[in-house]
């Protein structure tokens, strides 16, 4: 057997990023729960205080915790370098106020997680910042918006929560050849099915909330990239401002992502079973997942990611009414707004991913009322199927 410089990445997943943060004989890293950390020596604390050396001063800026759930997504993702914070979408804002500036323009799709849709449509444009939105999947129309100039484009593929698919690479030629950042949001794909960086991208967002911790327990987010200086002014930003991951929620999600190929191995399995027998169901108007040869840039899927998620999402025939009577019917289903864990958890947009939008807002995006987004969990997909079957006997209105 030839050796490997590198480990496979569900070996990786277990053992990366620890090792290092490992006491007294300890298989577990610890829970470092002191705000501050002392120095005797007045020249070494300040060599750690400025950055010269490695160490850890007080919890708003690092800590050994978050290091290591830091130090196990840059390991996955094949970055240089990472930084956390206290939720996905603190990663998000973060990561877009280190760089923007009034009179700056940014480029990203409409079909963005309703979190992110409001930072481009109410609180960019106050601070003098052009926002363009384009069409999800029309590649076209974002290279002509990006040709014009920007300082980042921003993508998130597959989107939240209709799961459209955008080709990072094509972004990347058309970002790299007008000297613009672009930004992926991988929360969907995981480092187990899609590495951005590897197919160019300058910066990699995750809410690990979702998928990497995979237990609905614990709130974060991360960014990482193969540019250092990136994430030291993104760290910087967030040290200052102060939006830093709890050590608590640091170690659930070290723990959870231990698990992580295993978990995200069984969910694409359910999620295209599920996607398959939904397709040919009578009550069902249109199901979105990227693993289905009829889903728009299926191609672009297959392409760059490794499998095609454990998330889909679907429109009832009779809309809204058909959403209400089917939902409470459902045993293996969590009814709440969050996504990635291992249990399957369902709800419509309107109470999840775009509860911020209007109804309005959220037919221009494209999303219906009667959309369910459908978070597949990893129990077994038999009792998932005949679970979906009782409760869409529940409808009475298709019209």
């Amino acid at each position: 057997m030839s050796k490997k410089e590198h480990a496979n990445i569900g070996t990786r997943s277990v053992w990366s990023g620890e090792k290092e943060y490992l006491v007294h004989g300890a298989t577990q890293v610890p829970v470092v729960h002191s705000v501050s950390f002392g120095y005797d020596d007045i020249d070494e604390w300040y060599e750690v205080a400025v950055g010269n050396k490695q160490g850890h001063i007080y919890g708003r800026n690092t800590n050994p915790t978050v290091q290591a759930f830091e130090d196990k997504v840059k390991d996955l993702e094949g970055a240089i370098a990472a930084t956390s914070f206290s939720t996905g979408m603190a990663a998000i804002s973060n990561a877009l106020s280190t760089i923007l500036v009034p009179g700056d323009r940014i480029v990203s799709i409409k079909d963005t997680y309703g979190g992110t849709n409001k930072i481009f449509s109410e609180f960019l444009p106050k601070l003098n910042i052009d926002v363009a939105l384009c069409e999800t999947g029309n590649h076209e129309e974002i290279e002509e918006e990006v040709k014009k100039g920007c300082k980042i484009l921003y993508i998130e593929t597959p989107t939240n929560p209709t799961v459209k698919i955008t080709d990072i690479k094509r972004m990347v030629k058309v970002a790299k050849n007008n000297r613009a950042l672009i930004y992926v949001d991988n929360t969907f794909a995981t480092p187990i099915l899609q590495n951005p960086l590897e197919l160019g991208a300058d910066l990699v967002i995750h809410s690990a909330t979702k998928f990497l911790g995979g237990h609905a327990d614990a709130l974060g987010g991360v960014v990482c990239s193969n540019d250092k200086e990136l994430v030291e002014k993104i760290y910087h930003y967030r040290e200052i401002n102060g939006a830093s991951l709890d050590p608590m929620a640091a170690y659930l999600l070290l723990r959870g992502m231990k698990t992580l190929h295993l978990r995200i191995k069984q969910q694409c399995v359910n999620a295209l079973t599920i996607a398959r027998y939904l397709q040919d169901h009578d009550k069902i108007e249109d199901v979105f997942y990227p693993g289905l040869e009829t889903h728009t840039n299926h191609h672009i899927a297959k392409d760059q990611m490794k499998d095609f998620g454990g998330m889909l999402s679907f429109a009832l025939k009779g809309g809204l009414q058909s959403v209400r009577e089917f939902l409470p019917k459902l045993k293996y289903a969590n009814k709440a707004a969050n996504l990635g864990a291992v249990e399957t958890t369902v709800g419509p947009a309107r109470t999840t991913s775009h509860v911020e939008n209007t109804p309005e807002e959220r037919a221009t995006l494209g999303i219906p009322e009667g959309l369910v987004r459908y978070s597949a969990g990893i129990e077994n997909v038999e009792d998932l199927l005949e679970d979906l079957e009782q409760a869409l006997s529940y409808i009475t209105h298709t019209d």
